[in-house]
C-alpha cells in the first residue's frame, strides 16, 4: 500500500490540459436551426410527448434536447405534463396495441390547432416490428401524422428539423 502512495506521489498529475473556453459551445447547424426556430415561432411552443411502445432509444435523444448544447427551452419550446397545455404530439415507437387508445385520447385532448411528429424509424413505418397482433405499427395508422422524422434514433438536430417543418406547416 505504501509503495503504491510513494509511486503516486512521485509521479504527480499527469492530465491533458483542459480545451479552450468557448462561449458558443452549439455546433453551427445548430445555430442555425435556432434562429429559423425563433424566427418562425415568435412564440412559445408546448410539446407532449407519447411513448407509444419504443425500445428508448428516441427517448435518449429527446432528452438531449434539454442539455445545454441544443437549450430548446431557451427557444421559448417546452415539454407539457398534460395534452391540454401542448401545441405539438411527439411520438415514439410502433404503436402497441395496448397504447392505442390511450394515444387516441392524448390526440383528442390537444387543442386545436395541432401538429403531430412521428419520431424514429419505428414511428414512421412500424421499424422492424410493424403491424401485428401486438403492434398497430406506424403512428399514422392510429392518428394524422404532420412531420415523420425517420432514424433509428434520429439526432436531436434531426428532432429539431422536424419540429421546425411541423410548425412552419401551420
Amino acid at each position: 500500500m505504501h509503495k503504491i502512495i510513494f509511486q503516486i506521489l512521485r509521479t504527480g498529475i499527469r492530465t491533458e490540459a483542459p480545451p479552450p473556453a468557448n462561449p458558443d459551445y452549439r455546433t453551427p447547424e445548430a445555430q442555425q436551426l435556432h434562429a429559423a426556430i425563433l424566427d418562425c415561432l415568435g412564440r412559445a411552443l408546448a410539446i407532449r410527448h407519447v411513448d407509444a411502445g419504443s425500445c428508448n432509444g428516441c427517448e435518449l435523444e429527446i432528452h438531449a434536447l434539454n442539455t445545454p448544447q441544443y437549450n430548446i427551452e431557451g427557444l421559448g419550446i417546452k415539454f407539457a405534463a398534460s395534452p391540454r397545455h401542448a401545441d405539438l404530439l411527439l411520438v415514439t415507437g410502433p404503436v402497441a396495441r395496448h397504447m392505442e387508445e390511450a394515444l387516441k385520447r392524448t390526440y383528442d385532448a390537444i387543442p386545436e390547432p395541432k401538429l403531430v411528429v412521428a419520431v424514429g424509424d419505428c414511428g414512421c413505418s412500424g421499424g422492424i416490428f410493424g403491424e401485428s397482433y401486438a403492434s398497430c405499427g406506424r403512428v399514422a395508422n392510429a392518428i394524422p401524422v404532420d412531420v415523420a422524422v425517420p432514424g433509428c434514433p434520429p439526432t436531436p438536430i434531426q428532432l429539431l428539423q422536424g419540429i421546425l417543418a411541423a410548425v412552419r406547416k401551420t
